[in-house]
C-alpha cells in the first residue's frame, strides 16, 4: 500500500541527505530527471535486479534541454557526475570534462546502441563525442553504470563505469517532427526528422540538424551540421537495424586562462580573432620568437592572447545489427560497424614563423580515424541460470600528425577551414590498435528474492606505432600490449519486498593504453618511453559497491556506498605551457583510493509537483608519492585533481495539462588542478530554470510545445573547466593557463512539434 505521506524510511533518507550536505557524512552522490510528465520519465534510479548502481534518463528529459543542448547536460544530473563545459550548450569539446567518482572521461566507457564511441578524447584517437555521433533529439535514453560497466560493454577504457546512449527507433506512423530555437549569443537551431512509417520493407527516418551559436565572449562561432538515418525491419523473431550518421563540426576556441590572468584582466580576455594586426603586434613586440624558438625578449604575456584556435571534425559512422529470438530461452545479437573521421585542432602560433616572413604560422594536430569492428552476443536461459556470452573485436587505424602552414600577414586563413600545403611536418604517426574483449557471465536465481551473478572478461589491446615522419631519437615508436586475461565481476541482489532491494558487487577492470602522438606512452620523449617501457603496466581498478534501492508510486530512492582501489595510475605531467607542445613526462603515481556515499530521492508530491534532491561526498586521494627524473614529488594523501568532494543537486518541477517547468540548483565543491593541491578553484552554485506551454494541435501542428530556458539565472562568474591544458604538479602563483570560465546568463526560446 502506498502513501503520499513520507514514510519513516524517507524521513531517514532526507535526514541522511541533510547531514551529507552539511558535511557530517563521509560521502554521497546522486541525480534527478524531470519531464513534462514525471511518470513517463525512465529514471532507473532503483536499477532493479542489477548488482551495480544503474540509472537512466529518457528522451523526455533530453527534450527539455535548451535548443542544441548536448545530452551530457542531462547526464550531469545523475549521481557522482561532474560535467563541465565553457559554453552554455555543453558541446565545446576542447573544454568538456566529465568525472564520475573520481574517474575522468578517458577512464570511462561510452557507447551508442552498444557500439563503441571510444573514450571521447578531444584528440579523437579511438572514437567520437556523443554530440557528433547522434542528435540529442534522436536519443531515446541514456544509462549510467557509475561503478563499473557490464562485462559485455564494448570499451577498453571503462575503469570507472560506462555511459550508454540509445537512439530512437523509427516510428510506425508516417510524419515529420521538428525543433527550432533561438536565443542568446545569436543562437540558431534547426532539427527536422521525416518518418516513413511502417512499410513492407520496414520503417525508417532521416533527420537534419543545424546549429550555430556565437561565443559568449570574443569573436567566433560554433557551427555544426548533422545527418542521422535509421532503418528497422522486424520479421519473425528477428530485428534487423541499420544506421548511417554524419557530422561536420567547426568550433572556434576560447583562450585558456590562468587564475592570475583572470585576476588581472577579468574573465572577458580572449584571442584577437578576427584582428590579425593585433596578433602580429603581439608576436613582434611581446613574443620575440624566431623559426628556431624563443628569443631572449620573450615574456609570458606572449601566451595571453593568440590570433585564434579551432576544432574541426568530420565524422561518418554506420552500423548493422541483427537480433534474433529463437525461442523464450535463446537469443543472439550480432553487429558490425565502421567509423571514419577527419579532424584537426588548429592554433595560430607565434612560436614558429611562416616562410613568407609572417611571425605567425598555423599549427595543426591532425587526426584521421578508420576503424571497423564486430560485436556478438548470446543469451541463454536454463532453469535458474541466465547465461550471457559476448565478443567484441575492433581494428583501428589512426593517423596523427603535427604540421605547420603559412599564414599571410595581409589575408590570414580562416580558422573554420582545414588548411592545405604544409611547409613543415614535425611528426606523423600511424597507429594500428587491435582490441579484443571476450566475456562470459551467469545470473543465478537462488530464490524469488535472491539473485547471484558472476562472470569474467578477457581484454587484450595491442598497439603498433609507426613513426612515418619525425626524429626517432625524440619521438618513440614500437609496439605495446595491454592485456588482462581474467577480469572477474560478481554481485548479489536481495529483494526486501516488492518496492525495495539490497545490492552488492565487486568488479575488476583494466584501461588500455592510448595510441596517439599527444596522449599516452607515445606522447613522451624517446628516452622517456624507453625508461618506462620495462615498468609499464596498464591502469587497473577494483570496485566494491553496495546499496539500497526503493521504488513506489511516489518515491524513487537510492543509497549507495563504494570503495575503489585504483592501481598503476599514469599521469602526463605537463612541462611548460601546454599548448606549446612540449612532450609530457609520464609518471606512475601508484595507487589511488576512492571512497564515497551516494544518496538520492525523487518525490512525486502530487498536484503536478515533483522534487528531486541528491548529494554526494567523495574522498579520492593518491596513496603514494611518485618519482620523475630522479625527483620525488609529494602526492601521498592529496586529493585527486578535478574531483570535488561535494556535489549537491536539487530540482523542483511542475507539470500540468498545459504548463510545465522546473527550477534547478547545482552546487559543486572546490576542485584542485595541481597534484600538490597548492592551486584550486572555489566552489560554485548555479541556478537554471525552464518554463513551457503545451500548445497541442495548433495552426497545422500537433503536440506543439513552446519552451523558454534560462541558464545561470544569477549570472554567477565561476570557473567551469580545469585542466584544459593538462595538470601540473604545482602552481603557487596561479600562472598555469589551464582554466576556462563558465558562460554567463543566457535565454533560449524553442518550438517543437509534429507536422
Amino acid at each position: 500500500m502506498t502513501s503520499k505521506t513520507p514514510s519513516f524510511a524517507h524521513t531517514t533518507l532526507y535526514a541522511a541527505l541533510a547531514a551529507c550536505v552539511f558535511g557530517s557524512l563521509p560521502s554521497m552522490t546522486w541525480a534527478q530527471t524531470q519531464n513534462t510528465q514525471l511518470d513517463k520519465v525512465e529514471i532507473t534510479a532503483n536499477g532493479k535486479g542489477s548488482s551495480r548502481q544503474v540509472e537512466s534518463i529518457s528522451s523526455a528529459e533530453l527534450n527539455q534541454l535548451m535548443p542544441g543542448g548536448s545530452p551530457m547536460l542531462a547526464v550531469a544530473r545523475l549521481p557522482s557526475v561532474n560535467f563541465q563545459s565553457a559554453d552554455t550548450f555543453g558541446s565545446y569539446e576542447w573544454s568538456e570534462r566529465i568525472t564520475v567518482r573520481g574517474f575522468n572521461q578517458n577512464q570511462l566507457g561510452f557507447t551508442l546502441d552498444d557500439l563503441p564511441l571510444g573514450d571521447m578524447s578531444y584528440g579523437n584517437l579511438n572514437g567520437l563525442h556523443i554530440s557528433r555521433a547522434v542528435a540529442t533529439e534522436n536519443i531515446s535514453r541514456t544509462t549510467l553504470s557509475a561503478g563499473t560497466g557490464s562485462l559485455s560493454t564494448a570499451s577498453s577504457s571503462n575503469l570507472g563505469g560506462t555511459l550508454q546512449f540509445y537512439s530512437k527507433d523509427p516510428s510506425k506512423e508516417r510524419g515529420t517532427s521538428f525543433n527550432v530555437g533561438t536565443g542568446s549569443f545569436n543562437t540558431g537551431h534547426f532539427f527536422g526528422r521525416y518518418e516513413t512509417g511502417q512499410t513492407d520493407m520496414g520503417r525508417a527516418y532521416a533527420s537534419l540538424t543545424s546549429q550555430t551559436s556565437n561565443k559568449w565572449k570574443g569573436t567566433g562561432a560554433d557551427r555544426q551540421v548533422m545527418f542521422n538515418s535509421k532503418w528497422v525491419n522486424e520479421f519473425g523473431g528477428n530485428k534487423l537495424t541499420a544506421f548511417f550518421n554524419s557530422s561536420d563540426r567547426r568550433e572556434v576556441d576560447y583562450q585558456d586562462l590562468s587564475l592570475a590572468m583572470i585576476n588581472q584582466f577579468g574573465q572577458g580576455i580572449d584571442n584577437t580573432y578576427p584582428n590579425f594586426g593585433q596578433a602580429l603586434n603581439i608576436a613582434n613586440t611581446v613574443c620575440g620568437n624566431t623559426v628556431n624558438g624563443k628569443a631572449t625578449n620573450y615574456t609570458p604575456a606572449c601566451d595571453y592572447q593568440y590570433y585564434a584556435g579551432s576544432g574541426l571534425r568530420q565524422d561518418q559512422i554506420s552500423g548493422v545489427s541483427l537480433k534474433s529470438n529463437f525461442d523464450d530461452n535463446l537469443s543472439t545479437k550480432a553487429s558490425v560497424y565502421h567509423h571514419n573521421n577527419n579532424g584537426a585542432g588548429t592554433w595560430y602560433t607565434p612560436y614558429v614563423a611562416s616562410p613568407n616572413g609572417s611571425p605567425i604560422s598555423e599549427r595543426t594536430t591532425e587526426y584521421a580515424i578508420n576503424r571497423s569492428g564486430v560485436l556478438g552476443e548470446l543469451n541463454y536461459t536454463a532453469g535458474i541460470h541466465a547465461i550471457k556470452a559476448a565478443f567484441w573485436y575492433e581494428d583501428n587505424l589512426f593517423n596523427n600528425a603535427r604540421r605547420y602552414y603559412s599564414v599571410s600577414p595581409t589575408a590570414p586563413s580562416s580558422p573554420y577551414d582545414f588548411p592545405s600545403n604544409p611547409f613543415y611536418t614535425q611528426w606523423q604517426y600511424q597507429f594500428d590498435t587491435k582490441t579484443t574483449v571476450v566475456s562470459l557471465e551467469d545470473s543465478v536465481t537462488l530464490s524469488p528474492t535472491t539473485t547471484f551473478n558472476f562472470g569474467a572478461k578477457s581484454l587484450n589491446s595491442s598497439i603498433t606505432g609507426n613513426l612515418q615522419v619525425g626524429d626517432p631519437s625524440s619521438k618513440p615508436q614500437g609496439s605495446i600490449t595491454a592485456s588482462k586475461p581474467f577480469l572477474p565481476q560478481i554481485g548479489l541482489t536481495y529483494a526486501l519486498d516488492r518496492s525495495s532491494e539490497l545490492f552488492a558487487g565487486v568488479a575488476q577492470n583494466m584501461r588500455a593504453y592510448q595510441a596517439a602522438g599527444v596522449a599516452g606512452p607515445f606522447s613522451t620523449s624517446t628516452p622517456g618511453f624507453k625508461a618506462i617501457l620495462s615498468t609499464l603496466r596498464p591502469e587497473t581498478s577494483t570496485t566494491y559497491e553496495a546499496g539500497w534501492r526503493f521504488n513506489n508510486d511516489t518515491h524513487q530512492d537510492l543509497v549507495s556506498v563504494y570503495d575503489i582501489e585504483f592501481k598503476d595510475r599514469w599521469l602526463g605531467i605537463q612541462v611548460g605551457p601546454g599548448i606549446v607542445g612540449n612532450p609530457s613526462v609520464l609518471a606512475n603515481v601508484g595507487g589511488v583510493s576512492m571512497k564515497g556515499i551516494e544518496v538520492s530521492d525523487s518525490w512525486k508530491m502530487g498536484s503536478g509537483y515533483s522534487w528531486y534532491n541528491g548529494a554526494s561526498v567523495n574522498k579520492s586521494t593518491y596513496t603514494s608519492n611518485y618519482v620523475s627524473n630522479g625527483v620525488t614529488y609529494n602526492t601521498n594523501g592529496n586529493t585527486l585533481v578535478d574531483t570535488p568532494s561535494m556535489l549537491f543537486k536539487s530540482i523542483l518541477s511542475y507539470d500540468t495539462a498545459a504548463y510545465f517547468g522546473n527550477l534547478s540548483l547545482d552546487y559543486m565543491g572546490k576542485r584542485f588542478y595541481t597534484y600538490s593541491n597548492d592551486a584550486s578553484v572555489p566552489s560554485r552554485t548555479l541556478l537554471n530554470g525552464m518554463i513551457g506551454y503545451k500548445l497541442g494541435n495548433a495552426t497545422g501542428m500537433s503536440d506543439a510545445v513552446l519552451q523558454l530556458s534560462i541558464t545561470n539565472i544569477t549570472d554567477q562568474k565561476y570557473i567551469s573547466t580545469i585542466g584544459s591544458n593538462g595538470f601540473s604538479y604545482s602552481d603557487p602563483q596561479g600562472t598555469s593557463q589551464t582554466v576556462l570560465p563558465g558562460a554567463p546568463r543566457a535565454l533560449f526560446l524553442s518550438l517543437s512539434g509534429k507536422l
